[in-house]
């Protein structure tokens, strides 16, 4: 059964989005990427069921290996 919800369920999304770039603004690489780290571990712990975060992990890889 799929428990991770992949319909668009973000309150002002463009606005999150805009967000989200300009927190990433004038960092280096790394930094950047220790930031999106940083940001999935918070949000997986917020999240909690280990079986939508393993839906989630599939599905991300799907898609990079779609790419």
């Amino acid at each position: 059964m799929n428990l991770l919800n992949t319909r668009p369920n973000i309150a002002d999304a463009d606005g999150f989005f805009a967000e989200l770039v300009a927190t990433h603004e004038e960092l280096s690489a790394e930094a950047s990427a220790a930031l999106n780290a940083r940001l999935v571990l918070l949000l997986a712990n917020h999240i909690g069921d280990r079986q939508v975060l393993s839906e989630a992990l599939q599905a991300a890889a799907m898609s990079a290996r779609a790419r």
